[in-house]
């Protein structure tokens, strides 16, 4: 049994302000809102993004020939307590997929520190060890490997184990569950929240003649080891998790309301059109349309699924062609990494999806010609 709503405004789309971007922080835009619900939907995205982000970080380190935290150690400046501290800054990437086996579980990084005295020489006989000596796996791209953790004054080699963790919030050293940890391993607290800072603001905007509809601008700053894309995508997902179980659960008649679901079946529509255009359709240049095709992205519908972290690693793909596809991106209002699970497009079925969209119109074709218009229309 259906119940009729009244019409909803919903905002159809997010924009992000390019003027207030950087490398860690954005704002988005979105409008408009039934009134109130700026705030409602700001307040729970926010409290999403600082508290449930999860991200990995150092929760223990050993140094060989350090038995304990609390201890000068020859030939280093800084003693122990303070070197510790300055592990508990640094900062890794790593999304862990689900087709990654034990992705989630910790795991140790070993580095090997050696000063040798020529080093030292030509140095003035002093030479700072950054987080980039130490951390040099592939598994986890260092965020800010020129974090200085000690220095060293006489020739030494030592090996330097990092153990790595996933989790969110905050975790005191002491509540880390270690069932191999070793003697001289120092557990350190696990700052795991990858989120510094969210604000919202809620200002009046325009539908038809009223003005008392909700935009809700959110500014959002991480530490790197997540986009701001990547933080609100995820904390918009983890809250249609927690809703499904009463939409699921006590579900006793669906509702459907009274306005604008044309409109709204026609916007998506047009998005569809755009997300199944082929690559070479739009104007690019040569040299971004064979990088795309060398990274086997044929269709818009693929190259918005793709974050913008992840277009710099194609081979080829530098700065100056990203911007062009994300300008280009821009005016067909567009953007890379955007959401497309409410067209039930993932990035496993995103080449089926849009393969059976475009046959679909191909078949709407055929049975109504009407619908192509000639060369003289």
């Amino acid at each position: 049994m259906t119940v009729k709503y009244g019409k909803f405004e919903m905002p159809q789309k997010i924009v992000q302000d390019t003027d207030k971007a950087s490398a860690h922080s954005a704002r988005f835009v979105a409008e408009p809102f039934e009134r109130g619900f700026g705030h409602t939907v700001g307040n729970s995205l926010r409290r999403m993004l600082l508290s449930s982000m999860e991200a990995p970080a150092i929760i223990s380190v050993r140094i060989e020939g350090v038995p304990h935290e609390y201890m000068a150690i020859e030939g280093i400046v800084e003693d122990m307590t303070n070197i510790v501290l300055n592990f508990k800054s640094a900062l890794l990437r790593k999304l862990p997929m689900v087709n990654d086996y034990a992705s989630r579980e910790s795991r140790m990084l070993t580095g090997t520190v050696e000063i040798t005295q020529d080093m030292l020489d030509k140095n003035g006989g002093q030479i700072q060890v950054t987080l980039g000596d130490v951390v040099k796996e592939g598994n986890f791209e260092v965020v800010n490997p020129g974090l200085p953790l000690f220095k060293v004054t006489q020739p030494m080699k030592r090996q330097i184990d990092l153990r790595v963790a996933f989790g969110r919030g905050y975790i005191p050293a002491e509540r880390h569950e270690i069932h191999d940890k070793t003697s001289d391993e120092i557990l350190i607290d696990g700052l795991f929240s990858p989120v510094r800072l969210v604000n919202y603001t809620v200002e009046n905007t325009r539908v038809g003649q009223d003005t008392d509809y909700d935009r809700l601008i959110l500014d959002i700053e991480t530490d790197g080891r997540v986009t701001p894309e990547e933080a609100i995508s995820f904390a918009s997902q983890i809250g249609m998790k927690h809703f499904e179980i009463f939409n699921n659960k006590l579900k006793s008649m669906q509702l459907s309301f009274d306005e604008g679901e044309g409109e709204a079946q026609d916007e998506d529509d047009e998005l569809m059109e755009k997300l199944s255009l082929r690559i070479d359709e739009i104007e690019l240049s040569v040299r971004s349309t064979n990088c795309l095709s060398g990274a086997n992205i044929d269709t818009i519908a693929e190259l918005v699924s793709i974050p913008e972290r992840r277009m710099l690693e194609f081979r080829n793909f530098g700065k100056k062609s990203l911007n062009e596809i994300k300008a280009k991106l821009q005016e067909m209002e567009l953007s890379l990494g955007m959401d497309l699970t409410r067209y039930g497009i993932t990035p496993d079925n995103i080449k089926e999806k849009v393969a059976k969209y475009q046959e679909a119109k191909r078949g709407q074709l055929e049975s109504n010609p009407d619908l192509e218009l000639s060369p003289e229309e």
